[in-house]
């Protein structure tokens, strides 16, 4: 017995990703040449953290594209599993390209670069007002998409680091020590690790048919059983479908009782697991066996 709902992500996200995208990629071909210009291994890495910020805000829009598409007979669920591998591919990458800034900032502690610290304040100061748009447009369709979520995450990150650069001009003109850029790089890397990793466990715990987080497996047990005719609980799985889109299936026992009755009670679980735990999509089997003292299934949860 099924039960199904399906949200899609409204149609003005997909022009909300096309129009960062490209703003996103012209700023990247500034960003990195003004880095080159002024010798900033801050700003260069930051025009190589906008890049990845692109690759995040196109998988996230091909994602968008892929879960839009209607199911068929060989993929039944469609492709809601696009914005979760998107997710897991955005979040890795900026881990790896982290790596590659910390130890490019030690090579520069070894051996300090002069830098042009009002270039690095200029163009800095453009990504904050870029990137911090950005997130800003994004953030209501994040809170509720894991795929959309790792896309402004990157954005986010990087309005961050870019106000981290302001910052490292700023102490490179007052102290006259260029060991601020390199400094500066290791603590954006720090905080981009930091963002990316939540995102990373989130994609792979999904991928691998964990239950999302959120969802107590014991909590949902206990108020299935709590459920009038319900007196026993196995086989429970909660995985996810796609971003924000549990799903689950279990068997329920109800002793010997007449098939009709049970489609209230159907209605009454899929109302409480799309109610408490937004559980959109439910596969239950009842089991008509009756219940025995010594059978753990049978034992109801207590509240």
């Amino acid at each position: 017995m099924h039960h199904h709902h399906h949200e899609s992500q409204p149609h003005g996200v997909t022009r909300k990703l096309v129009a960062a995208s490209i703003a996103t990629m012209v700023f990247v071909l500034l960003e990195l040449g003004a880095g080159i210009r002024s010798n900033s291994l801050s700003l260069i890495g930051d025009s190589l953290h906008n890049f990845t910020d692109t690759l995040a805000l196109v998988i996230a829009l091909a994602a968008v594209k892929l879960e839009r598409k209607p199911p068929t007979s060989s993929r039944s669920f469609g492709y809601q599993r696009a914005g979760i591998l998107a997710a897991f591919v955005n979040s890795g990458v900026l881990v790896a390209f982290t790596i590659y800034i910390f130890v490019e900032a030690a090579q520069r502690f070894r051996v300090p670069h002069a830098v042009d610290s009002h270039v690095m304040m200029i163009t800095a100061a453009a990504a904050v007002l870029l990137n911090g748009t950005i997130t800003l447009s994004l953030r209501r369709e994040g809170k509720s998409d894991v795929n959309i979520r790792s896309a402004v995450l990157h954005m986010f990150g990087d309005a961050l680091s870019s106000a981290g650069i302001i910052i490292a001009a700023i102490m490179i003109r007052t102290t006259g020590s260029t060991l601020w850029d390199p400094a500066m790089s290791i603590a954006i890397g720090v905080l981009i690790l930091w963002s990316s990793w939540g995102i990373f466990r989130e994609a792979a715990n999904l991928l691998l048919e964990g239950t999302p987080e959120g969802i107590d497996p014991d909590e949902v047990s206990r108020q299935l059983a709590a459920i009038e005719g319900i007196a026993g609980v196995h086989h429970l799985h909660i995985w996810a479908i796609g971003p924000a889109r549990p799903a689950l299936s279990c068997h329920l026992m109800v002793g010997d009782v007449p098939l009709r009755t049970t489609s209230a009670m159907l209605a009454s679980v899929n109302e409480m697991l799309h109610r408490d735990f937004g559980i959109v999509h439910a596969t239950v089997q009842f089991e008509f066996a009756g219940c025995s003292e010594d059978d753990p299934y049978c034992l109801p949860y207590s509240d």
